[in-house]
């Protein structure tokens, strides 16, 4: 993270400049023991190799660029001091190679590192140097990029940070959680049923001084995904006793377990004086009532049944060049998300992690029957016990028809760039491949070899036409380098001598995914895919969700669909047994409100008084005569409906 101050100084994230490799794929590696976090960068007790003299050094607030050849900028890291080429750096300003040296930047020039504390480190004096020689201006952004992995040593794995309950957290700030069943692909998210306030269960009894465990009644006040907030029969309005608990847990129960357990029903001790005859109050309570069904604990189970096993072959995007596959074996599943190895990890730490519904893993052979490129293994035969996953287990994609009108290279649209998920960007086909899939490429971001295309398939929820963000008010990034602002599409399109993708090819479908603007859920940081953060739906478009990490800037929300598989109900990192990475403290969210109430206005003001005559503009003139016109800007109140992004107009 920067620090507030840097965020107000400067352009709206919009501007931010793509990073080649250091972004959706780099995230578990980037925590190693070697490398620490939260060192102070003002303590620093190893320096950088200095530039050599021939390089004309510039100073702009504390950044130092270099020039060789007058052509190409240099910078070097504020946080770990590697220098490199100035494009390939993180964030606006440049200042940080990677997404981990800025969050921990910023952490530590408030003397508090929150990465650090997630990953279970104490702060400490110096900051490792992970490069020391200068990169000369050429060089690509991949030989940086594997130039500090190289680098990295052992990751660590997520550390528990003390302190954090989802109840006391909705409960001090009136939040709303995304139900259960809005994430299919959780456990029960297809057959939750009718739980809701008022359900009753039978639960430990807590107010009871006998030394046995014994049960009493209670009922659901309020619902947080998983989480219930239950209150104990007697208690009526009194609140003092009441508890949350996992509604999945091992001690929620049906009313009626307790009698066919031969367990015991005792009242709370603090209630006991209130009735003489219990029995009678719990039959006058519970007549009509609701309770969970009595094979509520059996559908649990099976649902945290997980099709993927451990020693598993797959082929998986290579978080190093994201235009080729390869080949990594299933190290463990937790909750449906699968820790892969990269079958030449020579030290099991070359790693990458994902949901096992994700788009970016498939089935040995996958890449070759539809042309993908692919690195090829140096192992000749199967390590001992590895056996490939079925074919059978992986997410299926739509059929689609590429017989007739069809995407064709060099179309133009708009995407979610991969590599920094909080941008929709100007992209091109560049290669169009078997069974509907695509490789697309940012436009003025583009490795000249192609090695930073990324593979979506047609029915992508991450691609749009031409136009999609101006008319739902989503600032779109434009290609780097293009200074004929503000960006239009229809002279872009002149310009490149360029036509845009047909929008009838899209994906138009909206399913009522129940989300609502400002509900809490726990999400994948997919910048470190490691990471399950406590989170909030921002603004809802269609079906897409802006999801932004408690507690930190909005330069680090991401685009996600709402049926991704990186979405889970509040209490799912509980009920699995994943690390729950929770908001940064309190002192660092009010230092930086105002400053993001500053951003949102200023983009705001950007949409007005253009957006009706560019979308004219597109109507007539990009959609080559085909009375399509654009379902005008939702709002982001306007969650749910069947309705499509588009809709073809009757003659």
């Amino acid at each position: 993270m920067e620090n507030t101050k840097d965020l107000t100084e400067h352009t709206s994230r919009a501007e931010r400049k793509r990073r080649d490799s250091f972004g959706m794929f780099d995230g578990y590696d980037s925590c190693s023991e070697d490398t620490s976090s939260s060192s102070s960068s003002d303590e620093s007790e190893e320096e950088v190799a200095p530039l050599p003299s021939s390089l004309p050094i510039i100073k702009n607030n504390g950044q130092v660029y270099t020039y060789p050849d007058g052509k190409s900028g240099m910078a070097t890291c504020e946080m770990c001091g590697m220098v490199g080429v100035r494009d390939a750096f993180y964030s606006k300003t440049k200042r940080f190679c990677s997404v981990s040296c800025s969050r921990s930047y910023s952490s530590n020039s408030k003397k508090a590192s929150i990465l650090a504390r997630l990953q279970g480190k104490p702060p400490t004096k110096k900051a490792k140097v992970l490069q020391k020689q200068p990169l000369v201006a050429k060089l690509a952004a991949y030989a940086q990029y594997q130039a500090t992995l190289q680098n990295q040593a052992k990751t660590k794995a997520a550390v528990p940070v003390e302190g954090f309950s989802w109840g006391n957290y909705i409960n001090s700030n009136s939040f709303t959680a995304a139900p259960v069943t809005c994430f299919k692909h959780a456990p029960m998210g297809t057959c939750w049923g009718d739980i809701s306030e008022g359900v009753r269960v039978e639960v430990p009894n807590t107010d009871c001084s006998l030394p046995t465990k014994v049960f009493w009644i209670a009922g659901i006040v309020k619902l947080a995904g998983y989480n219930a907030l239950l209150r104990y029969e007697g208690f009526e309005n009194d609140s003092s006793l009441d508890f949350w608990c996992n509604v999945c847990g091992s001690d929620i129960h049906p009313v009626g377990w307790c009698a066919t357990s031969g367990k015991p029903l005792v009242p709370p001790r603090t209630i006991q004086h209130k009735y003489t005859n219990w029995k009678a109050f719990l039959v006058k309570r519970l007549t009509g009532a609701k309770t969970l069904p009595p094979d509520f604990s059996q559908k649990v189970s099976e649902s945290m049944q997980y099709p993927f096993k451990t020693s598993m072959r797959v082929e998986v995007v290579d978080k190093t060049h994201l235009c080729r596959t390869r080949v990594a074996v299933v190290e463990s599943v937790i909750g449906g998300r699968l820790r892969l190895l990269y079958e030449e990890s020579e030290d099991k730490t070359d790693d990458f992690w994902c949901h096992m519904y994700s788009p970016l893993i498939h089935h040995i052979g996958w890449s070759r029957s539809i042309g993908h490129r692919f690195k090829r293994s140096d192992i000749t035969k199967k390590q001992d016990g590895h056996f490939d996953a079925p074919p059978h287990l992986f997410m299926k994609v739509k059929e689609v028809d590429a017989a007739g009108e069809w995407f064709k290279e060099g179309m133009k649209l708009e995407a979610i760039d991969p590599l920094n998920l909080s941008a929709i960007c100007v992209a091109t086909i560049r290669k169009v491949l078997a069974d509907g899939y695509l490789m697309i490429g940012i436009d003025g971001s583009e490795a000249a070899d192609g090695s930073d295309w990324f593979c979506y398939h047609a029915t992508s929820p991450s691609i749009f036409p031409v136009g999609f963000c101006e008319i739902n008010m989503i600032e779109l990034t434009p290609p780097r380098g293009y200074t004929k602002l503000p960006f239009k599409w229809f002279d872009y399109l002149r310009e490149t001598d360029s036509i845009a993708a047909p929008v009838k090819l899209f994906n138009k479908e909206v399913p009522n995914h129940g989300f609502h603007v400002g509900m809490k859920l726990e999400a994948v940081d997919l910048m470190e895919p490691r990471l399950v953060c406590v989170a909030t739906v921002t603004r809802i478009i269609h079906r897409l969700l802006r999801i932004h990490f408690d507690g930190w800037e909005d330069e680090y929300d991401q685009w996600v669909d709402c049926e991704s598989p990186d979405l889970y109900p509040v209490g799912w990192c509980q009920l699995t047994g994943y690390q729950l990475q929770p908001p940064a403290p309190q002192s660092s969210r009010d230092s930086q409100s105002s400053s993001s109430k500053q951003k949102k206005k200023a983009k705001s003001q950007q949409y007005k008084g253009h957006k009706k005559m560019t979308s004219l503009q597109l109507k007539e003139e990009l959609l080559d005569g085909e009375e399509y016109s654009f379902l005008q800007g939702a709002s982001d109140q306007e969650s749910n409906g069947s309705a499509s992004y588009y809709i073809k107009q009757e003659p």
